[in-house]
């Protein structure tokens, strides 16, 4: 069988640019790989004896450093937008995909919060093991009917927490520039327990290229939307309200962009 061909990324970066952002990204991988040592191992021994709110605060001053040394070292700044729209409740958060940056960023503005996840990042050693201890929303991806059983299940308890739920809907990173499969389960379980849903968009990817070893200076725009209401809609109408949003916010902000294909999703 042929392998399918993934189309090349809509920014191509010069070999100037790649070596001038090597050293910085050489210097923050190393504070990286100290801190996450350091939070993974005397963190979690630490956050064993806290509450949780406790073990929350202590774990994302990890996410805080990684993202302040990403700029210190590789000038990747961010500017935020509609930071008025955060509700004074927990919500669920439905964002854009595209690198590790927002995973750690959206702490900044959404707190406390959980992340629905794959259960196979539990078992990675260090960083799965402090996720879990942050009770996170844990599926088995490869079961889509029982994935979304869990989400729901595991969703109302932690809105009942008053934790703020982040959804990446794409599931995967995708480049930027490009949309993915935007999957239903953050607008079911928004219309099954009448939770509004906050979107936000960005160009992180931009700077901070998926599965990429190279980090470039530049300024992440971040746009936070009004918390869209679930009341009289059913999840495809969600669904598509808030992929229209993001997709047209992103669009916006971003300095390169592939219009999206509507069509059957690949197999």
């Amino acid at each position: 069988m042929s392998k399918t061909r993934r189309p090349p990324p809509l920014i191509q970066r010069s070999m100037k640019e790649k070596l001038l952002a090597l050293p910085g990204s050489i210097v923050w991988a190393a504070g990286a790989l100290t801190a996450t040592l350091l939070f993974g191992t005397l963190g979690i021994l630490i956050a064993l004896l806290l509450p949780y709110r406790a073990r929350y605060w202590l774990f994302i001053r990890w996410s805080f450093f990684l993202l302040w040394w990403a700029r210190l070292c590789c000038g990747m700044r961010y500017r935020v937008e509609g930071e008025e729209h955060v509700p004074g409740q927990p919500c669920i958060v439905m964002s854009k995909h595209q690198s590790a940056w927002e995973t750690l960023a959206t702490q900044y503005w959404f707190h406390p919060q959980t992340w629905v996840l794959k259960q196979e990042l539990l078992k990675v050693p260090l960083i799965g093991w402090a996720l879990g201890l942050l009770h996170p929303i844990a599926i088995d991806r490869g079961a889509r009917n029982k994935a979304v059983e869990q989400m729901l299940e595991q969703g109302i308890e932690r809105i009942r927490e008053g934790r703020w739920i982040i959804v990446f809907p794409e599931g995967t990173r995708i480049p930027a520039g490009r949309s993915g499969h935007y999957r239903p389960g953050g607008a079911i379980l928004s219309v099954e327990t009448g939770t509004p849903i906050v979107p936000v968009a960005h160009n992180a990817g931009e700077c901070w290229p998926r599965n990429s070893f190279l980090k470039y200076p530049g300024e992440i725009r971040v746009r936070i939307g009004k918390p869209i209401e679930p009341q009289g809609k059913d999840a495809e109408t969600m669904l598509a309200e808030v992929k229209d949003w993001i997709e047209s916010n992103t669009r916006a902000i971003s300095t390169v962009y592939e219009e999206p294909v509507d069509g059957p999703r690949k197999q």
